[in-house]
């Protein structure tokens, strides 16, 4: 009898253990399930414009929201549609429309509209012009004008700074600007801070930037007489504007519907978007479609 129930005995003791042994490793992999859910990746890519926008407002999300993590990096409107094209990315950014890049199948993609961005020429502060007509920015830009004499400034050579192709803002000022003409052939930058830079310290200097890189370091001139201000965007005085879009395949998922809801909300629209010289969508006052007709609202 006592045999018996030491091997009984054992028996239940070795049952425990694989019961318990089952158990811990259940629990195991329900722990680390549940620290990799609840840990989200938010990756946004694409125009240099809008990047100062998304990244700041990325950073206040994520104070808020611990377990989300937004990573915000420039490239160009091209290289964010055909990166959230692929579904290399989360979100691509772009200052224009989808339909108005080359090999990018709109129709896949969902556009969410955040913002509006002005766009001006801007020229060293020593060429000595404050007003420009859109003729002879357009003269500038195709090469037919050469010396700021030419326009009222000095008699200094013009030196035309363009952006890279795929460059949202090079499409949306040369469809304001250029109305089909060709761009004269110059050096190509690819970023808003790096043209900041060029032109604030290389004479007889002239590009274009969006509003929020302009500083005290550079002119923006105004073109026939209209200054390129907020409020001359949002009725259309000023010509040279787009959307920033952030772009999703498809609907976007739950993570990112949410932070893409914070971009359309108050705390951003009507505070940061001010701040960091956008303007809000909401303030707007005529619409444009990918074709670039514009309406009143």
């Amino acid at each position: 009898m006592k045999k018996r129930s030491l091997f009984s005995t054992i028996v239940a003791l070795s049952a425990l253990g694989v019961l318990l042994t089952g158990c811990g490793s259940s629990s195991s992999k329900s722990s680390k399930s549940t620290s990799a859910d609840s840990n989200v990746k938010i990756t946004a890519v694409g125009s240099t414009a809008l990047q100062p926008l998304v990244e700041q407002a990325a950073s206040d999300y994520q104070k808020a929201n611990k377990k989300v993590n937004i990573s915000v990096q420039g490239g160009g409107s091209g290289t964010g549609l055909s990166q959230v094209q692929e579904g290399a990315v989360t979100i691509g950014n772009s200052d224009i429309f989808a339909e108005q890049q080359a090999g990018i199948k709109a129709k896949k993609l969902v556009d969410h509209q955040v913002a509006v961005v002005g766009m001006t020429p801007v020229v060293n502060k020593g060429v000595g012009i404050k007003n420009l007509s859109m003729a002879q920015l357009k003269g500038i830009f195709t090469g037919k004008i050469k010396n700021w004499k030419e326009v009222g400034g000095k008699d200094q050579k013009i030196n035309v700074v363009n952006r890279v192709q795929g460059s949202g803002t090079r499409a949306t000022f040369e469809g304001a600007v250029l109305e089909g003409a060709k761009a004269i052939k110059t050096q190509e930058q690819d970023s808003n801070g790096t043209v900041q830079k060029i032109v604030s310290s290389t004479p007889g200097t002239i590009s274009y930037l969006a509003f929020s890189y302009v500083n005290s370091k550079i002119q923006a001139p105004s073109i026939n007489h209209v200054a390129p201000t907020d409020q001359n965007v949002e009725n259309n005085k000023w010509k040279i504007w787009s959307y920033e879009h952030m772009y999703t395949k498809g609907q976007p998922n739950a993570a990112a519907k949410k932070f893409l809801n914070y971009m359309d909300s108050s705390k951003v629209q009507d505070s940061l978007v001010q701040k960091l010289g956008y303007i809000s969508i909401h303030d707007m006052k005529v619409q444009k479609n990918a074709s670039g007709a514009v309406t009143t609202k």
